[in-house]
């Protein structure tokens, strides 16, 4: 069994231009976020998934600085950018995250590598983490199936497309231990969370990377630090494309089920 780790990363942000290119102490967004995706065990590859447009090309360079491989796909359609990559990998399974996310939990991105090697499922998603600390498990061949019947095309929030229980076999991992803080924001996306989480670069004695344990004792003795993204607003799917979705599933039941199954028959 292949299990791949797939990180999703563009430069087209308007909210926090170059996001990915700032500095979190003496290295870059993308090379924290890589870092921490060596540290996962049992996977295969570690891909850097980004677009065919020029302005991504030093996203490019930075992977191969790195020693990981890199795909080009899709620039809107990130579900299919990442399908295409995962098959392209020959992979069974990928882990996904995006690169806004450079304090992702390793801890439970190891527990859910390890749920995928011993339970078979189609989507795992971790419950209770702060936001941006969250990884997800997929099966390439229910993101096979998504990619064949979904009805949208910006599939940048594309979460919704998969945790359908009627039709994929969806698992969760819940949270218990002091991780357990869903309330607080570790992603970057404002100007505010980028304050936020280089003072946590800052502040936190680390080698190669950023123990988040150690960030939550930090920021519960340092409750100002948690207030500086405090009134950002994460974005979420649109009520539009919602509902596209929800039609979707709703009156194609049949049909979607005999596609998954002709793919996952397939060898």
């Amino acid at each position: 069994m292949k299990i791949g780790f797939l990180i999703t990363a563009r430069l087209k942000s308007t909210r926090l231009p170059l996001k990915l290119l700032l500095d979190l102490s003496g290295k870059t967004v993308i090379e924290r976020v890589i870092d921490r995706a060596k540290e996962v065990k049992g996977i295969s590859e570690i891909v850097l998934c980004t677009s065919t447009d020029s302005q991504d090309l030093p996203l490019v360079e930075i992977a191969k600085e790195m020693g990981i491989y890199y795909f080009n796909g899709d620039p809107d359609d990130v579900l299919r950018r990442l399908t295409n990559t995962a098959r392209f990998y020959k992979m069974d399974y990928f882990i996904s995250i995006t690169a806004d996310n450079p304090l992702f939990s390793i801890e439970y991105a190891n527990r859910l590598v390890d749920l995928l090697k011993r339970e078979p499922c189609d989507f795992v998603k971790i419950e209770g983490l702060p936001l941006g600390v969250a990884v997800y498990g997929i099966n390439t061949k229910a993101a096979e199936t998504v990619c064949e019947i979904k009805n949208i095309v910006d599939t940048e929030i594309w979460g919704a497309l998969l945790d359908q229980p009627h039709i994929f076999n969806v698992k969760k991992l819940l949270v218990t231990d002091n991780l357990k803080r869903s309330n607080l924001r570790l992603t970057l996306d404002y100007e505010e969370d980028y304050i936020l989480i280089k003072n946590i670069y800052k502040n936190i004695k680390f080698q190669n990377t950023i123990n988040l344990y150690d960030v939550m004792d930090y920021l519960h003795t340092h409750p100002h630090v948690v207030e500086i993204n405090s009134n950002c607003i994460q974005r979420d799917i649109s009520s539009e494309n919602r509902e596209k979705i929800d039609q979707l599933y709703s009156e194609n039941d049949e049909r979607i089920k005999k596609i998954k199954n002709d793919i996952y028959s397939k060898l």
